[in-house]
């Protein structure tokens, strides 16, 4: 056997192991050819991030990683699972070869067997991605009037909205927080807003995305493990294009019921008529606690999906 990183025409042979190993899962979807040919000829597209494990010529199992730290499953085709564990190591190796620190898995709840052999080799349950959903005719009546002042972020806000709760963020620094929210090519800083205090400091911040061509909440699953773009939590991620996707941070000593509905209803103002958005989305990790209840309280719970870590360095 032999394992080695991605070589164009590995394409076929991916797709025919993918839909073979993975059919009988829940709410299986078939891959195609033109999406994995779209990721494999992408600019950015570095073949190190992928290995296949051959057989006397023949692909028979593939496992991918990102630089974000996500790592895949390695899947083989039926009766060649025993190369499966040393596919999956070599992966992590080269992980760390990088300087990845921390890797994850993000999946499907009810695939427990694919879930299940990341716990077995050391990932723990860090956190749920929480999807939730809110039609505009059940948005609660905000209970006092706007306190504080709510304008468009500037640049100079990164570092202040970072330190509101660095927790919230999957990013290490502001620095990467402005990358990933300020120069992200779904969606532009207009859709950034910050509450503000009397000298102007964020105590607060939101994101609206109403991009009206992207996907309406209610016709995706819910429980697929897809990342919400926009969604505080899920910096450096792959995401999934969500239009009227809500979300905001604030500091630990704030009153964040009160505080999310005054972002929410400033979100409600910036819709015009020409907006083909009726309803909200969210997506919030089940470890920003504080978060968390405002979505429980205001929103409709859609789906989840589990993330398990693993440290790299030790």
């Amino acid at each position: 056997m032999n394992i080695r990183p991605f070589q164009t025409g590995d394409e076929a042979a991916q797709l025919k192991i993918y839909n073979t190993a993975a059919a009988g899962l829940t709410k299986f979807k078939p891959a195609t050819i033109g999406e994995i040919e779209r990721r494999t000829q992408a600019r950015d597209f570095d073949p190190d991030t992928r290995f296949y494990a051959e057989d006397q010529g023949n692909v028979i199992g593939y496992c991918t990683w990102q630089m974000n730290g996500r790592v895949g499953y390695p899947w083989c085709l039926p009766g060649s699972g025993a190369v499966a564990e040393a596919l999956f190591a070599r992966t992590l190796q080269a992980m760390k070869e990088r300087g990845i620190r921390k890797a994850f898995s993000a999946y499907r709840k009810d695939w427990p067997g694919i879930n299940d052999f990341f716990q077995q080799h050391g990932f723990v349950l860090a956190r749920e991605m929480i999807n939730f959903l809110l039609e505009f005719e059940n948005m609660p009546t905000p209970s006092a009037r706007l306190g504080n002042t709510v304008t468009k972020a500037r640049i100079e806000d990164i570092p202040g909205i970072f330190d509101l709760d660095p927790r919230v963020f999957r990013v290490p620094n502001a620095a990467a927080l402005q990358e990933a929210i300020w120069n992200n090519p779904w969606f532009g800083p207009e859709s950034l807003f910050v509450m503000r205090n009397r000298e102007g400091t964020p105590i607060a911040a939101g994101v609206f995305i109403r991009q009206s061509q992207y996907a309406d909440p209610r016709a995706v699953d819910a429980s697929m493990p897809c990342f919400r773009l926009g969604a505080f939590g899920t910096e450096g991620m792959t995401t999934k294009r969500i239009k009227g996707l809500f979300s905001f941070v604030t500091g630990p000593d704030r009153d964040i019921i009160s505080t999310g509905m005054d972002l929410l209803c400033h979100a409600t103002n910036q819709l015009g008529e020409e907006d083909d958005i009726d309803c909200y989305a969210a997506q919030v990790a089940s470890d920003a606690t504080a978060l968390l209840r405002f979505y429980q309280r205001t929103f409709e719970r859609q789906g989840s999906f589990p993330v398990f870590e693993k440290d790299l360095t030790k």
